[in-house]
């Protein structure tokens, strides 16, 4: 576990499940993360959004998966070896979320939090709209997008699975 904290800092400490799509990196709160697990088939499900890969069962409960590549629209890219699907509860719903790959948990003093730039889609290049990103993590050679899960995921977009 990386640690980006000042010897004898007493704020708030945020952790975090750092994931890459393509060439950014982005972060969500390590509380909401579940779980972490390889590829695995997913069953389509028909007339759901475009971003819903569909849904798979884990461990006897249906779950709902987003691809976030799609959700940012980002080129898509063929699932590999180092595809992860990141379970994270929102709201008490439980979600997948499949990412290019998972490379850290990272522990930030939250001083090195910002809010992100109001015109940060588009030129930027960065793919995530404006209205999912919580926070930009500033580190000494990186920065990194702190993603709001609320946002992202909205049960009201994803196929019931009762």
């Amino acid at each position: 576990m990386a640690d980006n904290i000042k010897q004898g800092e007493t704020e708030d400490i945020e952790q975090m499940v750092v994931f890459n799509l393509g060439q950014e990196e982005f972060g969500v709160n390590i509380l909401k993360v579940q779980e972490i697990n390889r590829m695995v088939e997913i069953t389509k499900v028909p007339q759901a959004e475009h971003y819903v890969e569909g849904i798979i069962n884990l461990r006897g409960k249906v779950i709902p998966i987003i691809d976030l590549r799609k959700k940012f629209g980002m080129p898509e890219r063929e699932y590999d070896n180092q595809t992860r699907i990141g379970v994270v509860d929102v709201s008490g719903e439980v979600v997948g979320l499949v990412v290019d790959g998972v490379s850290e948990v990272l522990r930030v003093s939250k001083s090195l939090l910002e809010d992100a730039p109001k015109l940060i889609a588009g030129e930027s290049g960065s793919y995530a709209s404006a209205d999912y990103i919580e926070s930009v993590v500033k580190l000494e050679d990186r920065l990194l997008i702190y993603l709001d899960l609320e946002k992202i995921v909205s049960t009201s977009e994803l196929p019931t699975t009762t």
